[in-house]
C-alpha cells in the first residue's frame, strides 16, 4: 500500500508538467483548483460518512477550524507553491527538493522544541543537502533565473509542508488520520476555489480537453488513492518503515520524467538523488528509533 501510494504521489509532478505543455494559458492556481475540485467529492463523501457514524466522535467547531487551517496550510498553500515552482523547473528536480521536507522537520523540531540533533542525523542532513548541490552542479536545461525561482518556490513549499506536519501531528492522532485528511482536504479545496474565483474570470476554464483529463488523473491517481493507501499502510506497518518505502517516490518521478518528458538523467543527477535518498532515509530511521525509546 505504501509503495503504491509513493508511486501515485510521484506522478503528480509529471502530470503537472504535461498539463503546462498542453496549454500556455493554464497557470498554477487553475491546475490546482481543477485537481482539488475533482478530488473534493471523494474527501467530502468520506467526511459526510464520518459525520453519520455515531460510534465515531465528531470534532467540535474549534477542532474543525484548526483542522481547516492546517489543511489550507499543508494542502493549499504548500500545493500552490509547488505547482507554481513546477512552471520553471524539471519534474525530477522538483521532486528531489520537495523530498527534503523530513530533514526540515528535524531542524524545526530542534529549533522550536529544543530536541537535540544527533551526530547521525547531522551527517544525514549534510548528505541530503550536498545531494541537492550535486544535482544543481549538473547543467540544467532551464534558464538560470527561472531555475532559481522555481527551486525557491518548491523549497518554500517543502518548508510549509514540514511546518504543517509538525503542527498537525497531535490533531491527527486526536481525530484519526482518515477523518483529519478528509476535513483538511475539503478545507484546502474550498480555499483553492476561492483563490481562483478572486483572481481569474470563468473564461480561464476554457482549456483543452487534455488538461481536464490530466487534472482528473492528478485528483485520482496522485491525490485521493495514494492519500488513503498511505494512511492504511502506515496503520499496518508504522510511520518509520513507511517513510523508508516512500523514499522510492523520487526515483519513480525521475524515471517518469525521463520517459514522458524527455528530461535528462545524467550521472550527476543520479548521484545527487542517491545522496538525498540516503540522507532522508537515515533521518527517517533515526526518528523512528527515537520514537521507540
Amino acid at each position: 500500500m505504501v509503495l503504491l501510494a509513493a508511486v501515485g504521489f510521484s506522478t503528480k509532478a509529471v502530470l503537472v508538467k504535461l498539463a503546462y505543455a498542453h496549454s500556455t494559458e493554464v497557470d498554477a492556481i487553475t491546475l490546482m483548483t481543477l485537481r482539488m475540485l475533482f478530488a473534493l467529492p471523494f474527501f467530502l463523501g468520506v467526511a459526510l460518512w464520518l459525520q453519520s457514524q455515531r460510534h465515531i466522535p465528531s470534532p467540535g467547531r474549534r477542532e474543525l477550524a484548526l483542522i481547516a487551517a492546517l489543511g489550507m496550510m499543508g494542502f493549499y498553500l504548500a500545493g500552490f507553491l509547488d505547482f507554481a515552482g513546477l512552471a520553471y523547473i524539471p519534474a525530477g528536480v522538483e521532486r528531489l527538493i520537495l523530498f527534503l521536507y523530513p530533514t526540515m522537520v528535524v531542524m524545526f523540531s530542534s529549533l522550536f522544541y529544543r530536541r537535540p540533533i544527533s551526530a547521525g542525523e547531522a551527517g544525514a542532513l549534510v548528505l541530503s543537502y550536498l545531494g541537492i548541490a550535486v544535482v544543481f552542479m549538473q547543467p540544467q536545461e532551464t534558464v538560470l533565473p527561472r531555475l532559481w525561482l522555481g527551486a525557491s518556490l518548491v523549497f518554500a513549499s517543502a518548508v510549509v509542508f514540514a511546518l504543517y506536519l509538525m503542527l498537525s501531528g497531535a490533531r491527527m492522532r486526536r481525530s484519526g488520520s482518515i477523518a483529519f485528511t478528509a476535513y483538511a482536504m475539503t478545507a484546502a479545496s474550498i480555499a483553492a476555489v476561492v483563490h481562483f474565483s478572486l483572481s481569474h474570470p470563468l473564461s480561464a476554464l476554457n482549456l483543452p480537453l487534455e488538461v481536464y483529463a490530466l487534472t482528473l488523473l492528478m485528483a485520482i491517481v496522485s491525490t485521493v488513492v495514494p492519500a488513503f493507501l498511505m494512511h492504511a499502510g502506515i496503520h499496518r506497518i508504522g510511520a518509520s518503515p513507511a517513510s523508508i518505502i516512500g523514499s522510492t517516490g523520487p526515483v519513480v518521478t525521475l524515471f517518469l520524467a525521463w520517459l514522458l518528458l524527455d528530461e535528462s538523467l545524467g550521472m550527476a543527477q543520479l548521484a545527487g538523488a542517491a545522496m538525498i535518498l540516503a540522507g532522508v532515509t537515515l533521518v527517517g530511521r533515526s526518528a523512528g528509533n527515537k520514537g521507540k525509546q
